[in-house]
């Protein structure tokens, strides 16, 4: 995506949002430029500690996910045996919404940064296993001939076939659960908890009816969804280049 044109849709919908805020008329509503300067003021008041708090709490429960879920994946998929005994409970519990966990993991873990950081891991771990999984499973049987005819053993099946083949699909998958990754964390961050933007915005800023300080929150959240989408697609091109080549 060109900065280009992330730069023209960025102002199409700053203007749609003031258009939004003029035909409302209201302070519920408050125009862009009211909103950033609460956001600019919210920020040494505290908004910059709660981000980095929400910021922390979602980065460790990915980087967990993809450290467990990714090889859980490629086991299973290079080896039928293992996926036979595990198929059915994965089949089990991938549709059941995990967020139906939370009171027992706070009952568990209590309610600081653990149970914030597992509650994320747990769903995002099931959506990345099954797609690395269904990958690797996938590959063409004249793929792993092939490299395996140059003497190639398991190690090497998983270096040059396994693992080129599935981190795209790991990345894909860690993309498109970002945005279930940081609507999880708010769930999370707007009960038991002091920090966080979550709680800035539902329990500080909506709870005191300051409601240009709550779209500064809502901002600094979509930002931080921004900035974690940016980094796995700046990871694909880094670990995957073959993937952006045009012929």
């Amino acid at each position: 995506m060109r900065r280009r044109d992330l730069a023209a849709a960025t102002l199409v919908l700053i203007l749609l949002w003031q258009l939004a805020s003029w035909l409302v008329r209201s302070e519920v509503l408050p125009g862009p430029w009211a909103v950033g300067q609460a956001l600019v003021a919210a920020l040494p008041r505290g908004l910059a500690r709660h981000f980095v708090v929400s910021l922390w709490r979602v980065v460790a429960g990915i980087l967990i996910s993809m450290l467990l879920a990714t090889p859980a994946g490629l086991v299973l998929g290079q080896s039928r045996a293992l996926d036979r005994i595990f198929a059915p409970m994965v089949y089990i519990v991938y549709p059941i919404p995990k967020i139906v966990f939370l009171p027992v993991i706070l009952l568990l873990l209590g309610i600081g940064d653990t149970s914030k950081i597992f509650i994320i891991f747990l769903i995002l771990f099931f959506q990345i296993l099954v797609v690395v999984r269904d990958q690797a499973s996938a590959l063409r049987p004249e793929l792993l001939y092939s490299v395996r005819s140059l003497g190639a053993g398991r190690r090497g099946l998983f270096r040059f076939v396994y693992l080129p083949a599935t981190v795209p699909a790991a990345l894909t998958a860690l993309r498109v659960s970002i945005g279930t990754a940081i609507a999880v964390l708010f769930f999370t961050e707007t009960f038991a908890t002091t920090s966080g933007l979550g709680y800035y915005i539902i329990v500080d800023s909506w709870g005191r009816l300051a409601y240009a300080d709550m779209y500064a929150g809502v901002v600094a959240m979509s930002l931080l969804g921004l900035l974690l989408y940016f980094v796995v697609d700046r990871l694909e091109r880094r670990l995957a280049p073959w993937m952006f080549v045009r012929e």
